[in-house]
């Protein structure tokens, strides 16, 4: 079952008490919700991944698995990293609290359980998850290469175009987790500059990232590149369906140069530079090189290729 298919919240609720699940369900149940239970982790792991959930309540101590380690499997998985997880515990001290949030949780609750105080929880990060996919989706839709990890390096979220980049070098979960991750926790403990970059060697090309900022409570932002990617008039090319030339015209454009300086450096003449913005603008479908420079400019720089 995906999100799409889904009318109402559906919020998975983890215990070994049946005294707990009862009262919880009914309480959830009584709000709109729609409610899984499960009794132990192993249960969990496997109805999150089967049934993905919106939210998860976890208890923090069960027998065989606890909750703690439950957490941490869950956001090992691609199919649940991202579900908010809020652990219920009778336990108030801050080594349990700090172990929960460590695990992956975003919040606690103390038992006994306040109904009400549950649900205004609950509602806050339903709330922060769907606004959180929805900026990744929009990232999705504009081919962003972003991609987000944990301070240890450890990969969280990434866009189509970041896994088609890490594939592209052969850079695959093994070297993400062994290679990059080390790397970069080792960058992030030395608290880099925003815009700060950092080469990436991947097992067949050379990778790039650039640091874009902490976006959440230990989730890093990142921007990557291929450092031996194509040149600009390629890139520019491609987005414009343009011919080499044109191209060539195109970028020197967005360099600044007027047409006398773009005829010397192609060793063309200003009449033919003229034919080939003639033709630039139209396929761009712009009606100047004022408005062409803008849009080059701006794809350009949307792939680091100006700065």
């Amino acid at each position: 079952m995906s999100s799409a298919d889904k009318n109402v919240d559906v919020v998975l609720v983890v215990d070994d008490s049946a005294e707990t699940l009862s009262m919880l369900s009914q309480a959830l149940d009584d709000a709109g919700l729609t409610v899984l239970i499960a009794l132990d982790g192993e249960q969990a792991l496997n109805i999150a991944k089967k049934m993905a959930p919106d939210i998860i309540l976890m208890d923090a101590m069960m027998p065989t698995m606890d909750g703690f380690e439950t957490c941490r499997r869950m956001k090992q998985e691609s199919t649940t990293k991202n579900i908010p997880i809020i652990f219920m515990t009778g336990l108030s001290d801050t080594e349990h609290i700090v172990m929960g949030l460590e695990a992956g949780g975003v919040d606690y609750i103390t038992k006994p359980i306040n109904p009400m105080e549950l649900l205004a929880r609950m509602r806050v990060h339903l709330s922060n998850a769907r606004m959180t996919l929805s900026a990744r989706a929009a990232l999705d839709t504009a081919g962003q290469n972003i991609f987000t990890t944990d301070s240890d390096g450890r990969m969280l979220w990434g866009t189509p175009q970041v896994f088609a980049l890490f594939e592209s070098g052969l850079a695959e979960t093994g070297w993400l987790d062994s290679v990059m991750a080390p790397m970069l926790r080792n960058w992030l403990a030395h608290t880099p500059e925003t815009g700060r970059k950092l080469v990436l060697d991947a097992p067949i090309k050379k990778l790039q990232c650039k640091y874009l900022g902490e976006v959440n409570n230990n989730e890093h932002l990142f921007k990557l590149f291929d450092v031996e990617g194509v040149p600009d008039s390629d890139l520019l090319k491609k987005a414009f369906n343009l011919t080499d030339r044109e191209a060539e015209v195109l970028l020197w454009i967005a360099h600044g140069k007027t047409n006398r300086d773009i005829a010397q450096i192609l060793e063309m003449s200003p009449r033919t530079v003229n034919k080939h913005l003639e033709q630039v603008f139209k396929k761009m479908g712009v009606e100047n090189r004022t408005a062409a420079a803008s849009v080059a400019i701006r794809l350009l720089s949307q792939n680091d290729r100006l700065s």
